[in-house]
């Protein structure tokens, strides 16, 4: 079987859809993915085909403002929002993903929520499709409605048609990594055909620091993610979790320069970046932003965890 994923060219929409490329992958499934080229080097890692396509997020942001550039997503009004989730985005992936369609021919495409795009493709060349979470579903947000018209008007020029109730799931099959204690009850108790996966954490592999498996002390792991990093904040976040006198290991992230954040106590260790999910058995608490793949990462190792919600997440 031939199965083709898409997603974001974001680690917080790709890494959720990860575990279930490999597992397909090391079935015996041929498997591809399209998506930004940032995953080249992790694709490849686990054998699975990269195709790379799709606008990447920041610059439909920079469209959907026309020329401003916001500094966080919450920096627009909910028409924008719309406009680059349900209209830029969707179009970009629909059109570039079309001619892979045809020339790859999947069985099966995945495309995650926030992803339709992907998911209209699939309709527009009619293979079958799932829609796959990466976290909690939404209450309604304030941009749904106009995100609605957009991806209507989009299918619609391709000549297929989505349903108004979900409109970014598309009517597919709902592969649900939330865990159901905190799903979103109204969601849950839909008639949608949601299918349960137990959400399993992913990161790129790497070398953890050897006092981490064999810690005696509380070991906190704190991040702020990928995306919303900043130092006065992770500072403060870092001040605060040290006064529990744990040991503390921080992932600064992509954003934040570790040089930025000014000296630390002895029982605080602050690196670039983590293997997050190599790291995650043995925390103790997991202190972070509310991303998704932090979040149900978590959840998957049953370790505590508090959310300091950044932005987006």
């Amino acid at each position: 079987m031939r199965i083709l994923f898409s997603s974001l060219g974001l680690y917080g929409h790709t890494y959720p859809l990860l575990p279930l490329a490999i597992a397909a992958r090391e079935l015996g499934h041929d498997v591809d993915y399209f998506t930004g080229d940032a995953f080249a080097d992790v694709l490849a890692s686990h054998g699975i085909g990269h195709v790379v396509g799709g606008m990447a997020p920041r610059e439909a942001f920079e469209l959907a403002m026309a020329g401003a550039v916001p500094r966080t997503p919450l920096d627009v009004d909910a028409e924008r929002v719309a406009y680059t989730f349900a209209s830029v985005l969707p179009r970009s992936f629909a059109t570039g993903l079309a001619p892979v369609l045809a020339d790859l021919k999947p069985d099966l495409v995945v495309h995650e929520f926030g992803n339709p795009g992907a998911g209209l493709a699939a309709k527009a060349a009619g293979v079958p499709a799932l829609c796959h979470s990466y976290g909690r579903m939404w209450q309604e947000p304030e941009f749904a409605e106009p995100a609605r018209r957009h991806l209507a008007d989009l299918a619609a020029e391709l000549g297929v048609e989505v349903p108004r109730t979900d409109a970014m799931v598309l009517g597919h099959p709902y592969l649900d990594i939330c865990p159901p204690s905190v799903q979103n009850p109204a969601f849950a108790a839909s008639p949608a055909h949601r299918i349960p996966l137990r959400p399993v954490a992913f990161a790129a592999p790497g070398e953890l620091p050897p006092w981490v498996l064999d810690h005696r002390e509380p070991l906190v792991y704190l991040t702020l993610g990928t995306a919303f990093g900043e130092a006065g904040v992770l500072r403060t976040a870092i001040d605060g979790v040290a006064a529990l006198g744990a040991r503390v290991l921080v992932a600064a992230g992509p954003k934040v320069e570790p040089g930025s954040l000014g000296e630390l106590p002895d029982h605080v260790v602050v690196l670039p970046w983590v293997p997050q999910a190599d790291l995650l058995p043995h925390a103790d608490l997991v202190v972070h932003h509310g991303g998704a793949g932090t979040t149900l990462g978590t959840f998957g190792a049953g370790v505590p965890q508090l959310v300091l919600p950044q932005a987006a997440d």
